[in-house]
């Protein structure tokens, strides 16, 4: 098993972080195995796009709620790391408080 579950949207509550909010928060390492998904559909082209992260950030983003955590970006960085046997990656997390 490569993810904790595979989810299909985002349960917890807009955060509102821009790209440059993202930016601020620290990458640390994450286990693959401890993230839900918040997509349930694979594009095989940004898959195996050489530049896929060109654009945009290079760490994953990462949402944790009410104790779990869910990969809001970077579903395809995380599948490049688990395809070359790895089980963490570095990602941005943003920690949500539980109520809301």
């Amino acid at each position: 098993m490569i993810f904790k579950l595979i989810g299909d949207g985002r349960p917890y509550p807009e955060h509102g972080l821009s790209h440059r909010e993202w930016a601020q928060i620290p990458p640390r390492q994450v286990r693959l195995d401890t993230l839900i998904t918040t997509k349930a559909v694979l594009d095989l082209h940004s898959l195996l796009a050489k530049d896929s992260t060109f654009y945009g950030d290079l760490f994953p983003h990462v949402v944790q709620w009410r104790g779990d955590l869910y990969l809001e970006d970077g579903l395809h960085r995380a599948l490049r790391s688990a395809l070359h046997q790895r089980s963490v990656l570095h990602a941005r997390v943003l920690e949500l408080p539980s109520e809301g």
